[in-house]
């Protein structure tokens, strides 16, 4: 199974995350399929490459909880739930 989660960068306190594409049993800072994005908690910054995102979701790749409400946020839910 293959899941859309979040991958630590950054030093302490400047942490950032990137939002990568990573089959469930590898670990968290483990080899990623593909990275679909970006997430700055500090800022509140979002980068998303939508299509891979959506292509991924469409095969069925499973968010995690946090990247789920990071793709609400962002409205990517709304954009397949609206080409179904």
């Amino acid at each position: 199974m293959v899941k859309l989660r979040l991958k630590r960068y950054g030093g302490k306190q400047r942490t950032t995350y990137r939002i990568i594409v990573i089959d469930v049993q590898s670990r968290r800072q483990g080899k990623a399929i593909r990275e679909v994005g970006s997430y700055n908690p500090r800022k509140g910054q979002i980068q998303l490459d939508v299509f891979a995102i959506t292509s991924f979701l469409e095969k069925g790749a499973q968010p995690t909880e946090i990247v789920h409400h990071i793709l609400r946020k962002a409205n990517v839910l709304e954009q397949i739930q609206s080409n179904h």
